[in-house]
């Protein structure tokens, strides 16, 4: 599952996946797609044929300043 869907106009948008500043650059990193309105796709750099996780861009907020505080 390698795009992501717009449902608005009912057109499809591919998603062009980056890897993520927080991820670290050692390779085995988390892939985000910020190319699709309001939401955010991430998936593993590891299995770019894997599952991808698609949360709004508020939620994907709220984690990493989870993530800070820990």
């Amino acid at each position: 599952m390698n795009s992501a869907r717009q449902d608005s106009s009912s057109k499809s948008v591919k998603a062009q996946w980056r890897a993520s500043t927080y991820s670290g650059g050692q390779g085995n990193c988390v892939e985000i797609a910020d190319n699709i309105p309001g939401l955010v796709p991430v998936r593993d750099s590891t299995r770019p044929g894997g599952p991808v996780v698609v949360c709004g861009r508020p939620a994907r907020r709220a984690f990493i300043g989870y993530l800070r505080w820990r």
